[in-house]
């Protein structure tokens, strides 16, 4: 069962956004859907699929750069939707680059943007694909916590980086990994700087690949960090810049937001599309299904039980989706959060995937239970929004913060 086009706009998007948001469904529907229980099957990296999407301009830093210029902020979160309808597996493994990428915008010079970015996805025959690195064992949702630090050798002019990273998707496999370090640990997240690692440096590895309950197809694993080295212009920004920063935070002047947390704020309303794909997967399928399915002579959807579970998710899609455009919106006219209006995109999207994922399981009784049809797995995929980027708890957190003014702990 599949929609033949892309999910109705809520309201007129400029004709360019409205086109995309087709082209991606279309690629989606051709190239991601008929190999994505495969893929989530083998627990491999889509190449192929990436490489299709390279071809088509999806996947290359020139479909980058137009997502961070756009006006309206509309045009990643339509994109990632359709591409996450398609499948959340291989849809993480083809726009888990953009995580590091939109970190990456948010923090480097303009010359580190025109010599860095096509790093980042290669050219189509030799794909590239990149990683952030923020995560710890030690340090997931408390990113102040984190123990990677970088000290700089004024002896040699690099920058000495140790610690181990995990939960990074592309982890290891990376053309060039982002990562997030503590340049002086008694600033907390204040003190933490991004820095450029690229392919072959000595002393960064592959630790341990995850087996994942969902978004299989994604290559997810820690990063060991020994003894790395690298040169002085590869932190983000610069190093004067961060001197300068530095500097700030210890005469107690006000910095704006530490680069990492920056990238988080930025891509939760990009998360929440991602789930709202697979929500809107699972809830057409499940309404289609119910449609055809017969019990007691006559289609399942004839009962009030079955309709008014998919009229409540239709109706928790759509505000989700506002949630997410309006975070979207805000952000890219530079707007500042003042109610954590990105955790309100994130958290609302993130829950109705798994409630639409679960739901559409019980629709389909016996069937959805089994691998034979896809909402088992866009079950499995779903979970992982309500944890990653910040978990659900972490959202209501910073919402209540916000809307409080209140040290909430």
């Amino acid at each position: 069962m599949s929609t033949a086009h892309a999910s109705p706009a809520l309201f007129e998007l400029p004709g360019e956004i409205d086109d995309a948001r087709v082209w991606a469904h279309a690629f989606a529907d051709k190239y991601i859907r008929p190999v994505a229980a495969e893929y989530d099957e083998r627990e491999a990296t889509p190449w192929p699929v990436i490489e299709e999407a390279a071809k088509a301009g999806l996947y290359t830093p020139e479909f980058a750069l137009q997502m961070r210029d756009d006006p309206t902020g509309l045009l990643s979160p339509v994109v990632a939707e359709e591409i996450f309808w398609g499948d959340g597996g291989i849809g993480q493994a083809l726009l888990g680059t953009f995580l590091p990428v939109s970190a990456f915008f948010g923090a480097a010079t303009e010359e580190q943007i025109a010599s860095w970015l096509p790093e980042f996805f290669g050219t189509p025959g030799d794909l590239s694909v990149a990683a952030l690195c923020v995560s710890e064992p030690d340090a997931g949702s408390d990113v102040a916590a984190i123990r990677t630090h970088a000290r700089f050798d004024e002896a040699t002019g690099e920058w000495v980086l140790g610690g181990t990273k995990t939960w990074a998707t592309n982890g290891g496999i990376a053309a060039v990994h982002v990562v997030n370090a503590a340049t002086d640990v008694a600033l907390g997240a204040r003190g933490h700087a991004l820095f450029l690692i690229p392919p072959g440096t000595r002393g960064l590895s592959q630790g341990q690949k995850f087996a994942k309950h969902g978004l299989r197809a994604s290559h997810t694993a820690e990063v060991v960090l020994d003894d790395v080295r690298i040169p002085a212009d590869h932190v983000l920004g610069g190093k004067d810049a961060l001197d300068e920063r530095l500097a700030a935070v210890r005469e107690g002047r006000r910095i704006r937001v530490p680069a990492a947390m920056a990238a988080f704020e930025s891509t939760r309303p990009a998360i929440g599309a991602m789930a709202l794909g697979v929500a809107r997967a699972a809830y057409e399928y499940a309404l289609e299904y119910s449609k055809v399915r017969e019990q007691f002579g006559r289609p399942i959807i004839d009962n009030q039980s079955i309709a008014f579970t998919l009229a409540d998710i239709a109706t928790e899609i759509d505000a989700s989706r506002l949630l997410v455009w309006r975070a979207s919106n805000l952000l890219a006219r530079g707007v500042r959060f003042r109610n954590a209006e990105g955790s309100m995109a994130k958290l609302k999207s993130s829950e109705i995937a798994v409630h639409a994922t679960e739901r559409a399981i019980q629709i389909l009784g016996g069937n959805g239970y089994t691998r034979d049809y896809p909402v088992e797995r866009w079950a499995r995929d779903a979970k992982i929004f309500t944890i990653y980027e910040g978990t659900s708890e972490i959202q209501r957190l910073m919402i209540a913060r916000s809307i409080s003014g209140r040290r909430i702990a």
